[in-house]
């Protein structure tokens, strides 16, 4: 299956991402994952991608086509890949739509995970990581350190990020809904959208997932 995952911030998409791709052994291509392995192997894409975030810029979407298209092109891709962060607008989804076109290929579902903003805003900054180690995270509704302020594992000092504070969510959020949300849209007109409810366990919401994908018509089309 060719599947793009959308959904807000704080939607879990990474996790689900991770099972999904497991799940339907397809790789789980993310945009982060593509940057950092273009820059590292020092491709001609990488490069490009590098100077321009180096200036402070955003790097260009026929650069992070490029990178997705090569990336989709590998021998582990051929039946099947997840994206996860892109595309991110239109244009890129649009760009995608005729890479694959090219290729001789299309989608075969958009997993749209839906959840409330009241509850973005909750996951996101109630978020404390510990100052010894960023892999201690720990969240002041759901997974409470047992000392309020500091970390159950080093005894470090808890504190939150400042791209996770309440307003830098909602600014997140307006970002989301005025550039990426649009492709939700894009792709309902092509009957492609599946849309499940991020809400529950991870193990819940991937069990939500692979059914809604497994009982979609324009999936198994």
């Amino acid at each position: 299956m060719r599947i793009v995952l959308v959904g807000p911030p704080g939607a879990g998409k990474g996790t689900q991402a991770q099972y999904l791709a497991k799940n339907l052994s397809i790789p789980h291509i993310s945009t982060g994952d593509l940057f950092r392995a273009n820059i590292s192997k020092g491709t001609e894409l990488g490069k490009q991608a590098k100077a321009y975030m180096d200036a402070g810029n955003l790097v260009p979407d026929e650069v992070t086509i490029g990178m997705a298209r090569d990336r989709m092109a590998q021998p582990d891709a051929q039946n099947g890949f997840l994206l996860d962060g892109f595309p991110r607008n239109v244009s890129q989804a649009e760009a995608l739509d005729a890479a694959l076109a090219v290729d001789g290929v299309k989608l075969d579902a958009v997993l749209d995970l839906e959840v409330p903003e009241d509850e973005v805003v909750k996951r996101i900054a109630g978020r404390r990581i510990c100052r010894n180690d960023s892999a201690h995270v720990f969240h002041v509704t759901y997974t409470p350190p047992k000392t309020e302020g500091v970390c159950d594992v080093c005894g470090g000092e808890l504190y939150q990020r400042d791209d996770d504070s309440e307003e830098t969510v909602r600014k997140r959020l307006e970002v989301y809904h005025t550039q990426t949300e649009p492709i939700i849209d894009h792709y309902r007109a092509q009957g492609l959208v599946v849309t499940i409810s991020a809400l529950g366990k991870v193990t819940e919401v991937t069990e939500r997932a692979m059914e809604a994908l497994q009982n979609d018509p324009a999936a198994q089309a």
